[in-house]
């Protein structure tokens, strides 16, 4: 083999090896990048997610109070109706306490 063969082999195995560490680089380079923007594409939805769920906290507290008052107005309605009728028994408790107490 002449000289120049030898070194154009060389050239060539060397340009090779050149070729293999850039493309090895460029491979690390996009896994680095795609690592960091996916981990920040991570914290975003991960952020999103939290303020989703403080905002159906939210309405889930408001719900929760709006049914809780309808329930004390309820209540307190049927309190009420139950204290009249109880207020229109009275005189007739009363009466019959009284005539026991005179019967016995």
């Amino acid at each position: 083999m002449s000289l120049d063969a030898i070194k154009q082999v060389t050239q060539k195995e060397q340009d090779s090896q050149d070729r293999k560490a850039e493309a090895a680089a460029a491979a690390k380079r996009a896994i680095a990048d795609a690592q960091r923007d996916g981990k920040a594409r991570l914290q975003e939805v991960r952020a999103q997610a939290e303020r989703q769920v403080r905002e159906l906290l939210v309405q889930a507290e408001e719900k929760a109070a709006r049914h809780t008052d309808e329930v004390l107005e309820a209540k307190r309605t049927d309190c009420g109706v139950l204290r009249k009728k109880a207020e229109g028994r009275l005189d007739e408790a009363a009466s019959l306490i009284v005539r026991r107490v005179v019967n016995s």
